[in-house]
């Protein structure tokens, strides 16, 4: 699902390619391209190779307090870090001492997860979903059976059932989304007239879509552009996934679209606006706190994290994100902030 070619360690679609197949390339993506099964084997040495102390090992330079130690997983990109440390903030406001695992992507800090090595991630609702779908029920069935949808509340329910059977829990969804999201040029889309992807299916227009090669044939991509909305879809332009050589292009009118993540704050820099989805084509990508039942199920860990949902909004997101990549900030300075900005912490 957030996820191919972006800055991302997880898929930035985290909503159309399959959890097997992806890097998310994180990412969103889109998670996001290793098999779950090969990457459990290769576990040990991967978290080594890219966190370097051991998992189980406590506290540590960004460790917290003197509570209960809790490991949070961290994928690495600027999204992800800075909720990696938003989730911190508030563990250790809580009374744990909190610290953060870089684990390069979805296929190894699931299994991690599992196994209590990390007890606590920032997920997105449909793309964990879907992943968990294809380790329960085959590689095929996010495609064949899906899981997810455009629905929040149905989607968190599959996701919370899927990760009981695995010992985990998924926790409350944020009003916080981060989903697949088609960007075009602001002064295209305003000479047209376009402000949703509707109004590009009723004007006729034949695009061309930066975009990952696997565009053509994901339902959430191509084919859905056509089949939802009747957009006329030429060529797809494999520079992948919010890369700056896909928005780029846009830029310059070699495409006319070019797929990112909903939260990405560098459309701005491109002089790129979102076209709608409105007919809700994306799955709902919500951003919730994913962990492992035994090791931080408890009320506690709950009410801590529950702070962020009723406060942490998609604008929110794209802020910080700025903040880290505009502004040089860093993420645990951008977290720290925002949460004490909110009253959240002491």
């Amino acid at each position: 699902m957030r996820h191919t070619a972006s800055s991302r360690e997880l898929p930035v679609n985290h909503g159309w390619s399959s959890p097997l197949k992806t890097k998310r390339t994180a990412h969103r993506s889109g998670i996001r391209a290793t098999g779950a099964v090969a990457a459990v084997v290769a576990l040990s040495g991967a978290l080594a190779a890219c966190g370097g102390d051991s998992l189980e090992e406590k506290g540590g330079k960004e460790g917290g307090g003197g509570g209960k130690s809790i490991v949070i997983g961290s994928a690495g990109f600027t999204e992800h870090a800075v909720l990696a440390n938003l989730y911190k903030g508030l563990l250790d406001d809580a009374g744990y001492n909190a610290s953060i695992k870089k684990v390069k992507n979805r296929e190894l800090y699931e299994p991690a997860l599992e196994k209590g090595q990390i007890h606590v991630v920032p997920e997105y609702a449909a793309t964990m979903a879907e992943f968990l779908n294809a380790k329960e029920n085959g590689a095929e069935a996010p495609e064949k059976n899906p899981v997810a949808s455009s629905d929040v509340d149905k989607t968190v329910t599959a996701l919370q059932e899927l990760s009981e059977k695995r010992g985990l829990k998924a926790l409350a969804a944020g009003k916080a989304v981060d989903q697949n999201a088609f960007v075009a040029s602001k002064e295209w889309a305003e000479k047209n007239n376009l402000k949703t992807l509707t109004d590009l299916g009723k004007s006729g227009l034949e695009v061309n879509v930066a975009a990952g090669e696997e565009c053509s044939e994901r339902p959430f991509c191509a084919p859905g552009l056509k089949d939802t909305y009747g957009i006329k879809v030429g060529k797809i332009d494999p520079k992948g996934v919010s890369t700056p050589q896909s928005k780029q292009s846009v830029k310059e009118g070699t495409n006319q679209l070019a797929l990112t993540n909903s939260t990405d704050a560098t459309l701005d820099q491109f002089g790129l606006v979102i076209l709608e989805d409105d007919k809700k084509l994306q799955n709902a990508d919500n951003v919730l706190p994913v962990v492992n039942a035994d090791k931080a199920g408890d009320k506690k860990v709950t009410n801590a994290l529950d702070k962020l949902n009723r406060v942490l909004t998609s604008q929110d997101l794209i802020d910080l994100s700025k903040k880290v990549d505009a502004e040089r900030a860093k993420p645990e300075d951008a977290a720290a902030d925002y949460l004490k900005e909110k009253g959240l912490v002491k």
